[in-house]
């Protein structure tokens, strides 16, 4: 499907892309992985044309249609979401948006309405048409609600029908999982279980890697790698290939040195006139400065205040009103010193408020809720509030002093950001220009540069990458402070977690041993999910998570939907023979009789929404069958 040839990238510096080459078949499921600025994201935005090559070239197959999901979510888009799905095909797509929005809110607008059909019929549109309901059913989504009213897991969903409306045939994600809480992830997951497209994504969530990738590609220092099989197995071989490189540089070095030390004999070098032994020392020296050693790890530590009381938080009975919605009811724990609480829940559930709530910073609605003593807390905020965009990199640590205490070391802002993977040169850059991996680093940085005994993280995982996120899960293991990390990133709750707080519909927040896999085999059983539910998520339906796409898989067909599915193609042949009918009629009536020509559209408009039901009616029963 997609071939790249000899692809080389420089932004100054070493080369981002060094002559790569890389393809990719039809149905894989590729995973690039790399750490943060390595060049992932450039990778996808020179397949897409966003950005160009110094060399090589892009080979498309003929035909072949690609589309994209954007890492970031728009802060603002115009209309209701299937004004947004519908934008991804175009102009047919704004043609059916504005028809839409004529037949509901100005349908008498006749001559309009008519130019529109004219223009549907001859571009194909109202296939287009049911496939945008098709796809609005499918992502189980309301197409009639505003976008920017949306949560960010829906606005993922929506964005996701935009890139499959001209169904593609590859798929290229970037993050795809960020953001999303826990039930968005496992519908996506099952989505692209069950798509038939192929997929070109990257990702941090090592859950969502290992169930979806069947190949996994690599970009370090410019190269690119591909590695059959599934991401433990990647690990391995990754290994063995960094122990094979470190023994040739080791081999290499040893040789260089023995040819520098007889150089350096002089008289001796002169004598026996080896120039081919000197020219072979020229080449040596040169393989040695073009070598690109890989960057080192993060050597990030946190610094621990004096010790809190034993009790950190205790709620009993504890309950939290926001106007008329209750977000908490009846909480009842006890947080000790040491303790590692994960907090999982359904976005807009009310996690970061159970944050300020144990913290003391909002008072309860009722119920007792009592907070620990001599509380060092450290924050790091999923939003990044604490950066300031337009300050200098090393600007944002220790309040822009030019030195740091990290325990009983003084170390200078530039030595404390290189642990972070921070150069000098990056370090002095604005804020504004660091990638999302880069600046989840640098609030890492400002939050492990002053002493704490409690550690709160929302979303600590978004854009690092997975070496990061290893040390990262040691360093909270390591802790003997107490730790509150609301994630969505089931790998680092299992690995960190001793105790889950699990929101679990209705303002109920439950309590389990363990982490996220603890919570999935300990929770209630979730009550079985109606097929005539609204599209719109809610927390009631969180507990349903791993199971809510695939409901109906497996399913047999009662003798009813055997029935209902036979006759469907020939209630669909009669719709759009009347569709036709219609229109032929409404193009006599627009000169000569316009009051009629209204109570046609009308019809003509009920026709068009009866044969986009049937259509996805017909589609469900199918895949079921």
């Amino acid at each position: 499907m997609l071939i790249l040839k000899n692809i080389f990238l420089r932004f100054g510096g070493p080369p981002l892309l060094d002559h790569i080459n890389f393809t990719i078949e039809r149905g894989e499921r590729v995973c690039i992985l790399g750490r943060n600025g390595e060049g992932k994201s450039t990778l996808l935005r020179i397949i897409t044309g966003q950005q160009q090559a110094d060399e090589g070239e892009v080979l498309i197959a003929p035909g072949s249609r690609i589309a994209e999901m954007p890492q970031e979510i728009p802060q603002s888009l115009p209309g209701n979401v299937r004004d947004v799905i519908a934008s991804g095909s175009g102009e047919v797509g704004k043609v059916l948006a504005e028809y839409h929005h004529l037949l509901e809110h100005d349908h008498e607008n006749i001559h309009r309405l008519g130019t529109l059909q004219t223009i549907i019929e001859a571009r194909d549109g109202w296939a287009l048409d049911a496939r945008i309901e098709s796809l609005i059913s499918r992502l189980e989504l309301n197409g009639d609600e505003p976008f920017n009213d949306l949560s960010g897991g829906l606005k993922r969903r929506a964005l996701l029908g935009r890139a499959l409306v001209l169904e593609p045939e590859l798929l290229l994600l970037d993050e795809p999982t960020n953001h999303l809480d826990l039930e968005s992830i496992a519908w996506l997951e099952d989505f692209f279980l069950n798509w038939h497209g192929a997929l070109l994504f990257i990702t941090h969530d090592r859950a969502f890697l290992r169930k979806i990738a069947t190949r996994i590609v690599e970009i370090d220092r410019g190269q690119l790698s591909s590695w059959p099989g599934d991401y433990d197995n990647y690990l391995r071989r990754r290994e063995e290939r960094l122990a094979s490189e470190a023994k040739t540089n080791f081999e290499f070095d040893k040789k260089l040195a023995q040819e520098e030390v007889w150089i350096r004999k002089g008289v001796q070098a002169r004598r026996t006139r080896d120039m081919g032994r000197v020219k072979r020392l020229m080449e040596l020296r040169g393989a040695y400065a073009d070598r690109r050693k890989q960057i080192g790890k993060a050597e990030f530590v946190l610094q621990e205040a004096a010790t809190s009381g034993k009790l950190v938080a205790e709620a009993k009975n504890v309950s939290f009103k926001r106007g008329e919605r209750t977000l908490i009811k009846n909480l009842n724990t006890q947080i000790i010193r040491g303790d590692k609480i994960g907090i999982i829940g359904p976005n807009g559930a009310g996690k970061t408020t159970l944050l300020n709530l144990l913290l003391g910073r909002l008072e309860p609605t009722s119920g007792i809720l009592k907070t620990g003593t001599n509380l060092e807390v450290a924050w790091y905020d999923q939003m990044r509030a604490g950066l300031d965009e337009n300050k200098k990199v090393w600007e944002n640590i220790a309040g822009g002093k030019e030195f740091v205490m990290v325990g009983e070391t003084k170390k200078h802002i530039m030595g404390y950001l290189q642990e972070f993977l921070f150069t000098p040169d990056r370090a002095r850059q604005p804020t504004r220009v660091l990638s999302g991996g880069e600046r989840s680093r640098l609030l890492l940085a400002q939050l492990f540069s002053e002493p704490a005994n409690l550690l709160v993280m929302d979303e600590p995982t978004n854009d690092l990458d997975v070496e990061t996120l290893d040390l990262l899960e040691e360093l909270v293991l390591d802790y003997a402070g107490t730790v509150l990390i609301v994630s969505h990133d089931r790998d680092f709750l299992d690995n960190v977690a001793t105790r889950t707080l699990a929101f679990e519909g209705d303002g109920r927040v439950a309590e389990y041993i363990g982490g996220y896999s603890d919570w999935v085999k300990q929770r209630p059983v979730p009550a079985p999910k109606s097929t005539s539910a609204k599209p719109a998520l809610s927390t009631a339906a969180y507990v349903a998570a791993p199971t809510a796409f695939t409901s109906n898989s497996g399913a047999v067909l009662s003798s009813k939907e055997k029935k209902e599915l036979a006759e469907l193609p020939a209630k669909i042949e009669q719709l759009e023979a009347e569709q036709t009918s219609l229109g032929m009629q409404l193009a006599e009536l627009y000169a000569s009789d316009p009051a009629k020509a209204v109570a046609v559209q009308k019809r003509a408009s009920a026709v068009d929404a009866e044969l986009v039901k049937t259509y996805a009616r017909w589609e469900l029963l199918e895949a079921m069958k």
